[in-house]
């Protein structure tokens, strides 16, 4: 019997032709701020730059960039991106730790990008094979007219130097944590895009993270089949036009 995380996982889907709208009308739109107005208020002081002055910079400069320049990236600064999103930064008495945080160490998800320009790369589907941080070409050829239809017809998939395609294999985390693995997998997918956000913004690259997808179109083009492994999430990284 499924649980509650799987249904969700399978009600929340979206398919072309078949987007639900909510009709609610702006009067539903709760209040972007809460406070406490009769609470003590105490002044903070002015944040600088205690992570050092890069660090304040990237965390400053970050924004969603949606306009993309025809020019390409380089194979270096891919595998930059790749390493600070998802790579392995340690390796301890067996285990390996990444970039970014995963509940219980378990890694549920899986990184996957669509080349459209980076130098030395022929573009295609890769899949991003952490453990020896290489890329393994699942799909020749550009991706990228089709992954931008997938992605609610959102031009700048198509724009885009490369997309970031992340799936998750749900299984990793529920066979511990059970149906509430669903939401520590999503947490993880956050953790993961966050670190492409900055690692982007310190190569001078713009991002933008993307959640609006046709679920089935989007596995389709990395090859999974939407119920093991679905694609979650995904991130259009290229030179600000």
């Amino acid at each position: 019997m499924e649980g509650a995380g799987d249904q969700f996982q399978q009600q929340t889907r979206y398919e072309r032709g078949h987007v639900p709208r909510d009709d609610r009308g702006a009067s539903a739109e709760p209040a972007p701020y809460k406070t406490y107005p009769q609470a003590q208020r105490v002044d903070l002081p002015f944040v600088g730059d205690m992570g050092g002055p890069r660090l304040y910079e990237l965390i400053r400069r970050r924004r969603s960039v949606r306009a993309y320049a025809d020019r390409p990236i380089s194979a270096e600064v891919l595998a930059w991106l790749l390493w600070a999103s998802a790579g392995i930064t340690r390796r301890q008495r067996g285990w390996t730790f990444r970039a970014a945080p995963s509940a219980g160490a378990l890694y549920p998800i899986e990184t996957y990008v669509s080349v459209h320009r980076v130098e030395g790369i022929e573009p295609g589907v890769y899949h991003y094979a952490v453990q020896e941080h290489k890329l393994e070409r699942l799909k020749a050829g550009s991706a990228a007219g089709a992954l931008s239809a997938a992605a609610l017809d959102q031009r700048m998939c198509e724009r885009a130097a490369v997309v970031f395609i992340w799936t998750a294999v749900f299984a990793r985390t529920t066979y511990k944590y059970g149906q509430r693995g669903y939401r520590y997998v999503y947490m993880d997918a956050g953790h993961v895009g966050q670190n492409l956000a900055l690692a982007a913004t310190a190569a001078g690259l713009g991002s933008c993270p993307i959640a609006a997808l046709y679920d089935d179109e989007c596995n389709a083009i990395v090859g999974v089949d939407g119920t093991t492994e679905s694609v979650i999430y995904m991130t259009a990284v290229g030179h600000e036009a």
